[in-house]
């Protein structure tokens, strides 16, 4: 597990250095899976299906064990994935993150496979996707879905265009969230559902921005208060920590919640915290 480089320097390209390291860790064979471990067969378990159905506040939970803002948050000898995974599946998650980009997030693809044997809900691999051989990646560890980045296809800094890389990932059975960040971004989200074929089962706003990594609950406020989300279910993601962010949120009219670095900074309170953010 790659564990050093965890914090950016001063930079005004922070986006282009995670997408750099996408390719790197493509190049380094991080995305390979071993043909006895993979889950090519695993059939695909709807996020999209278990926010709709959940009758408290649908939270999805991510394993993290670093980020470039905060640095090493959990080492991987003190609480194992299997471990994290299935006490967040015991205290009410729907659905769980799980890092796969090695550098600066010291995540794996190996955490997934990990994962996929001990829950039974949903795995999104969280990544900076920007090809193919991730999502193939994804698919083999058992992930149902993937997050794609708007940015990131916008800027054209990925291999693939966000329509091919979105409907490859749906022919082999996985759920796409885009992620935006802006009210640009978004209203472009929702016009592309809006047409005959829905390339996005869900549709993220992400609170951090990408190139401060600063955190403003205020985003999905803000986006959602002047935009139309049409019949999309909203995914708000980064920032949250207590239960007054869920119900600020949830006012503004977000459909779910992901939250990653509050529960792994303090995982020994873990179950406690997830059960007070599902029931606020």
């Amino acid at each position: 597990m790659t564990t050093n480089n965890l914090r950016f320097p001063g930079s005004k390209s922070i986006l282009k250095t995670l997408v750099k390291n996408s390719f790197k860790a493509i190049d380094d064979g991080m995305y390979e899976i071993n043909g006895d471990r993979e889950y090519s067969n695993h059939t695909c378990l709807s996020l999209r299906n278990n926010i709709l159905q959940c009758r408290l506040n649908p939270l999805l939970t991510e394993i993290k064990y670093a980020s470039p803002s905060n640095g090493t948050l959990v080492e991987y000898n003190e609480m194992k994935v299997e471990e994290i995974a299935m006490t967040m599946e015991r205290a009410g998650a729907i659905g769980i993150s799980i890092l796969a980009q090695p550098y600066l997030f010291n995540g794996s693809i190996d955490n997934i496979l990990k994962a996929r044997k001990y829950v039974t809900v949903p795995i999104l691999m969280k990544d900076i996707v920007v090809s193919d051989v991730q999502i193939k990646a994804a698919k083999k560890a058992g992930a149902d879905c993937i997050l794609l980045i708007k940015t990131v296809f916008d800027s054209n800094l990925s291999e693939g265009g966000l329509e091919t890389l979105s409907e490859y990932a749906s022919k082999i059975g996985l759920e796409v969230i885009l992620e935006t960040h802006d009210e640009v971004e978004f209203n472009e989200a929702v016009k592309s559902n809006s047409k005959s074929k829905r390339p996005f089962s869900l549709i993220g706003i992400n609170n951090r921005n990408l190139n401060t990594l600063e955190v403003d609950l205020n985003t999905t406020v803000q986006i959602l208060s002047e935009a139309s989300k049409g019949n999309n279910i909203v995914i708000s993601e980064s920032g949250i920590k207590d239960p007054k962010d869920i119900i600020k949120l949830k006012s503004a009219g977000a459909d779910a919640f992901l939250i990653g670095t509050t529960l792994m900074e303090k995982f020994k309170e873990m179950d406690q915290k997830i059960k007070e953010l599902v029931e606020s």
